[in-house]
C-alpha cells in the first residue's frame, strides 16, 4: 500500500471518527470538511492517469490521454461541499443564538419539549 494511499485513508478516518466523537458542533462540521476533503483526494489518487494530451481526435492515432470526466465530478463534488458546508455553518448560528453554546448536549437538553 502506498503511503499516500495510506494518508488518504487515515485523512477520512480522522474525520469520520471526529463526526462520531467530537460533541461540539463546530468540530463536527470540520471533522465533516477533513473527511470530505479526504474522499475527494481519495478519488483524484484513484482516477489519476499517465495521460497527458487532451481529449481531442488526433486522427486514428491511439495516445494516452488524460480523461475530463473525473475532472468535472471533483469540481461538482467541491460545489457541493462548499454549499453544505456553507448551510450547516449558518444552522449552527442560527442554534447558536439560541443557545450560547454550541456542545451537543446542551442544545439537545435546551430543545426536548
Amino acid at each position: 500500500m502506498p503511503i499516500l494511499e495510506a494518508f488518504i485513508f487515515a485523512t477520512v478516518f480522522c474525520g469520520f471518527f471526529g463526526i462520531i466523537w467530537k460533541r461540539n458542533l463546530m468540530m463536527k462540521i470540520l471533522a465533516m470538511d477533513v473527511m470530505s476533503t479526504g474522499v475527494i483526494a481519495w478519488y483524484v489518487w484513484v482516477a489519476a492517469r499517465d495521460g497527458l494530451l487532451a481529449p481531442i481526435d488526433t486522427g486514428g492515432e491511439a495516445v494516452d490521454y488524460a480523461d475530463p470526466v473525473p475532472q468535472a465530478v471533483i469540481l461538482t463534488a467541491i460545489v457541493i461541499g462548499f454549499s453544505i458546508q456553507a448551510l450547516i455553518l449558518v444552522g449552527a448560528m442560527k442554534l447558536s443564538r439560541d443557545t450560547p453554546t454550541l456542545e451537543i448536549r446542551e442544545i439537545e437538553k435546551n430543545n426536548t419539549p
